[in-house]
Protein backbone atom coordinates (compact mmCIF):
# COMPACT_ATOMS: atom_id res chain seq x y z
CA UNK A 1 0.00 0.00 0.00
CA UNK A 2 1.25 3.44 -0.94
CA UNK A 3 0.04 6.70 0.59
CA UNK A 4 0.45 10.14 -0.96
CA UNK A 5 -0.37 13.23 1.07
CA UNK A 6 -1.17 16.60 -0.45
CA UNK A 7 -2.44 19.84 1.05
CA UNK A 8 -3.90 23.16 -0.06
CA UNK A 9 -5.44 26.13 1.72
CA UNK A 10 -8.77 27.87 1.22
CA UNK A 11 -9.58 31.40 2.38
CA UNK A 12 -13.16 31.70 3.62
CA UNK A 13 -15.56 34.37 4.77
CA UNK A 14 -17.09 32.21 7.53
CA UNK A 15 -20.84 32.40 8.22
CA UNK A 16 -21.67 29.17 6.35
CA UNK A 17 -19.46 30.07 3.39
CA UNK A 18 -19.75 27.22 0.86
CA UNK A 19 -16.77 26.87 -1.49
CA UNK A 20 -16.43 24.42 -4.36
CA UNK A 21 -13.02 22.76 -3.96
CA UNK A 22 -13.52 20.05 -6.59
CA UNK A 23 -10.94 21.44 -9.01
CA UNK A 24 -8.31 21.80 -6.28
CA UNK A 25 -8.90 18.19 -5.23
CA UNK A 26 -8.72 17.01 -8.85
CA UNK A 27 -5.46 18.90 -9.32
CA UNK A 28 -4.00 17.28 -6.20
CA UNK A 29 -5.05 13.80 -7.36
CA UNK A 30 -4.43 14.00 -11.11
CA UNK A 31 -0.93 15.46 -10.70
CA UNK A 32 0.19 11.98 -9.54
CA UNK A 33 -1.04 9.99 -12.57
CA UNK A 34 -2.51 7.20 -10.46
CA UNK A 35 -5.04 4.81 -11.96
CA UNK A 36 -6.93 3.31 -9.00
CA UNK A 37 -7.03 4.57 -5.41
CA UNK A 38 -9.13 5.79 -2.54
CA UNK A 39 -9.04 9.56 -2.13
CA UNK A 40 -9.74 10.97 1.32
CA UNK A 41 -10.39 14.73 1.57
CA UNK A 42 -10.18 16.12 5.10
CA UNK A 43 -10.33 19.62 6.59
CA UNK A 44 -8.67 20.49 9.89
CA UNK A 45 -10.86 22.44 12.29
CA UNK A 46 -13.90 22.05 14.52
CA UNK A 47 -16.08 24.71 12.84
CA UNK A 48 -15.59 23.65 9.22
CA UNK A 49 -16.81 20.73 7.10
CA UNK A 50 -16.21 18.86 3.86
CA UNK A 51 -19.13 17.27 2.03
CA UNK A 52 -20.54 16.60 -1.43
CA UNK A 53 -23.42 18.57 -2.94
CA UNK A 54 -24.62 19.87 -6.25
CA UNK A 55 -22.97 23.30 -6.20
CA UNK A 56 -25.88 25.31 -7.61
CA UNK A 57 -27.62 28.52 -6.46
CA UNK A 58 -30.70 26.83 -4.99
CA UNK A 59 -28.75 24.43 -2.78
CA UNK A 60 -26.40 27.22 -1.73
CA UNK A 61 -29.49 28.75 -0.09
CA UNK A 62 -31.28 25.52 0.92
CA UNK A 63 -28.39 23.96 2.86
CA UNK A 64 -27.72 26.97 5.14
CA UNK A 65 -31.47 27.39 5.72
CA UNK A 66 -31.80 23.73 6.71
CA UNK A 67 -28.81 23.94 9.04
CA UNK A 68 -30.21 27.10 10.61
CA UNK A 69 -33.29 25.09 11.60
CA UNK A 70 -31.13 22.40 13.20
CA UNK A 71 -28.51 24.65 14.85
CA UNK A 72 -29.67 28.31 14.77
CA UNK A 73 -27.04 31.02 15.04
CA UNK A 74 -28.88 32.87 17.81
CA UNK A 75 -29.66 29.91 20.08
CA UNK A 76 -28.03 29.51 23.48
CA UNK A 77 -25.06 27.13 23.40
CA UNK A 78 -23.10 25.87 26.40
CA UNK A 79 -19.94 26.31 24.30
CA UNK A 80 -20.58 30.06 24.12
CA UNK A 81 -21.09 30.25 27.88
CA UNK A 82 -17.70 28.60 28.33
CA UNK A 83 -15.65 30.38 25.66
CA UNK A 84 -17.70 33.56 24.95
CA UNK A 85 -16.82 33.37 21.25
CA UNK A 86 -20.35 33.14 19.83
CA UNK A 87 -19.67 30.19 17.55
CA UNK A 88 -21.36 27.32 19.37
CA UNK A 89 -23.69 26.89 16.40
CA UNK A 90 -20.65 26.48 14.11
CA UNK A 91 -19.30 23.59 16.19
CA UNK A 92 -22.68 21.84 16.17
CA UNK A 93 -23.14 22.29 12.40
CA UNK A 94 -19.62 21.07 11.62
CA UNK A 95 -20.14 18.02 13.83
CA UNK A 96 -23.34 17.14 11.99
CA UNK A 97 -21.95 17.58 8.46
CA UNK A 98 -18.52 16.07 9.16
CA UNK A 99 -14.97 16.96 8.26
CA UNK A 100 -14.16 14.61 5.39
CA UNK A 101 -15.32 12.69 2.35
CA UNK A 102 -13.94 9.75 0.39
CA UNK A 103 -14.07 9.40 -3.37
CA UNK A 104 -12.89 6.38 -5.35
CA UNK A 105 -10.40 6.93 -8.15
CA UNK A 106 -11.08 4.37 -10.90
CA UNK A 107 -9.19 4.22 -14.20
CA UNK A 108 -7.62 7.59 -13.40
CA UNK A 109 -10.88 9.46 -12.79
CA UNK A 110 -12.52 10.57 -9.56
CA UNK A 111 -15.92 8.92 -9.39
CA UNK A 112 -18.08 11.98 -8.76
CA UNK A 113 -21.62 12.09 -10.08
CA UNK A 114 -22.46 14.44 -12.94
CA UNK A 115 -23.90 17.03 -10.56
CA UNK A 116 -21.71 16.24 -7.55
CA UNK A 117 -18.99 18.54 -6.26
CA UNK A 118 -16.73 18.47 -3.22
CA UNK A 119 -17.32 21.51 -1.04
CA UNK A 120 -15.83 23.10 2.03
CA UNK A 121 -18.30 24.81 4.35
CA UNK A 122 -16.92 27.23 6.93
CA UNK A 123 -19.47 27.76 9.69
CA UNK A 124 -17.32 29.95 11.94
CA UNK A 125 -18.30 33.55 12.68
CA UNK A 126 -15.17 35.04 11.09
CA UNK A 127 -13.02 34.71 7.99
CA UNK A 128 -10.43 31.95 8.16
CA UNK A 129 -7.70 30.22 6.17
CA UNK A 130 -8.45 26.50 6.18
CA UNK A 131 -6.03 23.63 5.50
CA UNK A 132 -7.45 20.86 3.32
CA UNK A 133 -5.62 17.54 3.20
CA UNK A 134 -5.91 15.12 0.28
CA UNK A 135 -4.68 11.61 1.05
CA UNK A 136 -4.43 9.12 -1.80
CA UNK A 137 -4.15 5.46 -0.88
CA UNK A 138 -3.38 2.82 -3.52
Amino acid sequence: MTVINDKFTVNTQGSTDIIDITQKVKHAVYSHSIKDAVVHVYVAGSTVSITNIEFEPGLLVDLPEALDKIAPVNADYHHDATWHDGNGYAHVRASIVGNSTMVPLIDGALQLGQWQQIVLIDFDNKARTRAVYVQIVY
